[in-house]
């Protein structure tokens, strides 16, 4: 076989590292189209997408928020509104789960691949994949949950984030481009450039 992953190792596959996956295609447990680079899209936005300061509907922003280095969106974290369906429906890594988020204002329902379920509490942190990236595939439909926060990297487009401060920002990923509030509680920084995680998400 000549085509080989993109060595993103960003796991929407549903393996760890892109060596990883080509076992599994060796070892005929996945296919090579269940890699979204396979055919040379992706499965969310550009990195050179433009910003423009402004949203949809004509709302400034403060930052864009990216995703940390060799991972395809920002990480969302969410609450079930059942929280003990991660530990009853054994939710674990890799898998995917859709809901939409109630309280936060945001009409669409989002598709998640898992980067961890916590069992205790029920809190689920993972990726924005796209409906399309989940049809064919088995999930876990939780219905509703609560929007805790995201975490990435932030793109300064009006102002850099400010610890403790509720801001505006731009999910790189969001499917409506609609500007997010919400207050950032940690702001590492990186050579990449400012981890943090915003919380109390509003729209």
């Amino acid at each position: 076989m000549g085509w080989r992953p993109p060595g993103k190792n960003c796991g929407l596959c549903g393996a760890r590292t892109c060596d990883a996956f080509m076992e599994m295609v060796a070892a005929g447990e996945r296919s090579v189209s269940d890699c979204p680079f396979s055919g040379g899209e992706t499965c969310v936005a550009a990195p050179d997408a433009v910003y423009t300061g402004r949203d949809i509907v004509g709302n400034t922003y403060d930052f864009v928020l990216d995703p940390l280095p060799g991972e395809p969106t920002a990480r969302k974290i969410v609450l079930p509104f059942r929280p003990d369906l991660v530990e009853k429906w054994g939710i674990a890594e890799g898998e995917i789960v859709v809901g939409r988020p109630m309280g936060a204002g945001c009409p669409v329902q989002h598709v998640i691949r898992v980067i961890e379920a916590d069992p205790v509490t029920g809190l689920i942190t993972g990726h924005v994949v796209g409906p399309e990236f989940s049809r064919g595939r088995e999930y876990h439909d939780v219905r509703a949950y609560h929007m805790i926060g995201f975490e990435g990297l932030a793109r300064p487009v009006a102002h850099p984030p400010v610890f403790g401060k509720r801001q505006r920002f731009l999910p790189g990923f969001c499917m409506m481009a609609l500007a997010h509030t919400g207050v950032t509680n940690m702001i590492v920084e990186r050579p990449e450039g400012l981890h943090v995680r915003v919380e109390d998400v509003i729209i």
